[in-house]
């Protein structure tokens, strides 16, 4: 059976538009960012919406969530979801304020020892070496001990000085990818100053490398002052998701049946988490397009015809497919003794 190819004519061509935002435009960025924005705005206005006093005590004990306690109440009739709005301040605080204070450093320290070289690298290098095995919350709980009145603000600049090193040594490297490309030798021969082109020629280049490094950070950050509140190392005085948690399991909540003390807090440290897993993810995907689906990037499309009058459907980056294929009758080959007999 002999091939026969056919020369096709394009009939139509779909013009390809470029998505702008398309960080944004990705469902699980999308999602991700307005769930954040959601728990960012409650922990502005938390306490002026909360409708009790977090810790004002009622002779509503252990009371199942009702309208006029919306999560119920704990064991001195406290209001469960007052204790719910209140506490985001403390947890988005302590996440953000760490997350902003470990990329700084991670892009003062990365980008300047990839960029300069020499002894400048090897002196940063080895500050970062020096930091990476620091352990953070073994760090923490020894503070948080040490000093009774260390707060949120206290927690949160220890984990952000004890987490920098692991993004700086991702920028450090994707930094000596960059240094020697060709727009980076041009800006150089130009006369641009060297902070100029750390600027705005190599830091565009790592924003997605950025962004990743402060998701994972702030996520690191609100686990770590959850679970210090949750087994008591932090003050209990001040409301956050761990220390609701705290009480739940010191009073037993769960042998009472008083699931709502403990599940809302759950649910939000849950779905906090959800949220910048999705925005780390739709980072990822915006860096490296092998990571993006078929459904989220627009494909050309072609219709061509053949000589036979048949459709074509033709995609970028695949084999043309028939749209009726027809059926192709296998061809038997006989030996030679067989056509003689």
């Amino acid at each position: 059976m002999t091939a026969t190819i056919t020369a096709v004519t394009p009939t139509a061509t779909a013009p390809v538009k470029r998505r702008r935002l398309r960080f944004v435009a990705n469902p699980k960025a999308a999602t991700g960012l307005v769930v954040l924005a959601f728990f960012c705005l409650i922990a502005i206005i938390g306490p002026w919406i909360a409708p009790y006093d977090p810790s004002a005590r009622s002779s509503d004990l252990i009371q199942a969530p009702s309208g006029k306690h919306w999560f119920g109440t704990t064991h001195l009739g406290q209001d469960i979801f007052s204790q719910v709005l209140v506490g985001t301040r403390g947890v988005m605080f302590v996440g953000l304020l760490a997350g902003l204070v470990a990329t700084t450093l991670s892009i003062l320290i990365g980008v300047s020892a990839g960029f300069l070289g020499g002894a400048a690298d090897d002196g940063l290098s080895a500050l970062s070496n020096v930091f990476l095995v620091i352990p953070a919350l073994p760090l923490i709980i020894i503070v948080a001990s040490t000093i009774p009145s260390a707060g949120d603000l206290m927690v949160a600049l220890v984990i952000g000085f004890t987490s920098w090193a692991w993004g700086a040594r991702v920028l450090r490297a994707q930094t000596l990818s960059l240094r020697r490309r060709d727009y980076v030798e041009a800006a150089r021969a130009t006369g641009e100053s060297t902070w100029r082109i750390i600027t705005f020629e190599i830091m565009p280049n790592l924003t997605a490398i950025i962004a990743s490094g402060f998701v994972g950070t702030v996520i690191f950050a609100v686990m770590s002052e959850i679970t210090l509140a949750f087994i008591g190392i932090s003050t209990i005085s001040e409301w956050n998701w761990g220390t609701i948690l705290f009480w739940a399991q010191s009073q037993q909540a769960l042998a009472q049946g008083a699931w709502w003390w403990f599940v809302p807090a759950g649910l939000a440290i849950a779905i906090l988490g959800t949220a910048l897993s999705l925005i780390n993810f739709g980072i990822d995907e915006f860096v490296s397009p092998r990571l993006r689906s078929s459904g989220h990037t627009r494909v050309l499309r072609r219709r061509v015809l053949a000589k036979d009058g048949r459709s074509v459907r033709m995609r970028v980056g695949f084999t043309p497919v028939l749209s009726s294929p027809e059926p192709v009758t296998p061809v038997v080959r006989r030996r030679p003794e067989e056509e003689v007999a």
